[in-house]
């Protein structure tokens, strides 16, 4: 399922100028109740930090100092058993910032309000226009859940969900670029902008970040958003694919140039990605098919360090009959960096001329975007 299921997590923190001090966390969650235990998580620098707290007849506190106001997430586990990402736990976004932060809930975690200051203020604000979309993507992953293996199989429901979904986030796109829009001197508003679309479009995002204030845009995540805008601009479609080396299978130097005059699909995926594996049978049967009509595909692969073995296995268990490079730099590969790849699977068609000409065809959409080129085009 193209859009449903291809997301990445991304917890990450953001910074902007210098409001250094100390902060308090006060929580009050009147339904949960020990053995609950509470976790804050966020970055520092590149380092990410965790805290944790027993809650007591619904209550916790967290107490530290940051140089910057951070974007964190708060965590409870109503076991109290311990982190854990393998199952659901109930969490929240909360910002680090000087001054005392309140969250409250009749119930849970899951009903929480975040005040207490500005930046908390922005970001309730924020949830708060997002509530209604929200609440429809919960019920569409309920309904999800709810499949048997056999129906998450089905075509027509598989379709159905996937029309859903895209809708919904279509929604959610026109209220967070409303918020931008209003809030330009947010940093919620630059963090909303650096989650607004795992694939972004440079004609979309480009001119919500030129709307930012000059303090944010200036910023150091400012800064650094603005370098992965410059890889989306480099590689939208009509855009020359930018030119790149990397080392096979074998170790041997392949450079995209030297596919010029066919057209080639720069397929991003890894050992490691699910979807990536889940959509490799399609790219091998598009791939086969038309092979013998000026198309290939070079895949570029985000496998990490000292996992070679594990990549090469996974190209022979795949059937992946093409060229295959890779850095093994994990999230850090040159390539990946260089095409602005945030999540996988992703891909470029670029054409005979080295212009790209299509952008993330996945599914039934990769083979009509190839029968366009390579068969209807006169």
């Amino acid at each position: 399922m193209t859009r449903f299921f291809v997301t990445a997590l991304l917890l990450s923190s953001s910074t902007l100028w210098a409001q250094n001090g100390p902060y308090t966390l006060n929580a009050k969650l009147a339904g949960t109740k020990s053995p609950a235990k509470a976790y804050l998580r966020y970055m520092e620098g590149s380092t990410a930090k965790m805290d944790s707290a027993q809650l007591q007849n619904g209550v916790f506190s967290f107490k530290g100092t940051v140089d910057n106001p951070t974007q964190a997430t708060l965590f409870v586990d109503k076991l109290g058993t311990g982190f854990s990402r393998t199952r659901p736990i109930a969490t929240t976004t909360v910002y680090l910032e000087p001054g005392t932060i309140t969250v409250t809930s009749p119930d849970s975690l899951d009903n929480a309000v975040v005040s207490g200051t500005p930046l908390n203020a922005d970001y309730q604000k924020l949830t708060i226009m997002l509530k209604p979309t929200s609440e429809k993507m919960s019920q569409l992953m309920k309904e999800y859940r709810a499949l048997t293996p056999e129906q998450r199989k089905n075509k027509e429901i598989e379709e159905s969900l996937d029309k859903r979904y895209e809708v919904i986030e279509a929604d959610q796109k026109k209220v967070k670029a409303q918020f931008i829009k209003e809030n330009p001197k947010s940093l919620v508003s630059l963090n909303t902008l650096q989650r607004y679309d795992y694939t972004p479009e440079y004609a979309e995002v480009g001119p919500m970040f030129d709307g930012l204030s000059d303090a944010l845009k200036n910023s150091k995540d400012g800064q650094e958003y603005a370098k992965q805008l410059a890889s989306v601009k480099a590689t939208s479609i009509g855009a020359m694919a930018p030119e790149f080396t990397q080392a096979d299978t074998a170790g041997k130097a392949v450079a995209l140039s030297s596919f010029r005059g066919k057209y080639v699909l720069v397929d991003f995926w890894a050992s490691w990605c699910g979807p990536c594996r889940a959509e490799n049978p399609n790219v091998v049967k598009n791939f086969h098919q038309y092979k013998d009509k000026n198309f290939t595909v070079l895949g570029v692969s985000l496998d990490r360090p000292n996992a070679k073995e594990a990549w090469l296995k996974a190209i022979h268990k795949d059937g992946l009959d093409w060229t295959q490079v890779s850095d093994l730099k994990f999230w850090d590969n040159e390539v990946a960096k260089q095409y602005g790849i945030r999540s996988i699977p992703q891909n470029f068609l670029i054409g005979p001329d080295g212009k790209i000409v299509a952008k993330n065809v996945r599914g039934e959409e990769l083979g009509k975007k190839l029968n366009e080129f390579l068969v209807a085009k006169p």
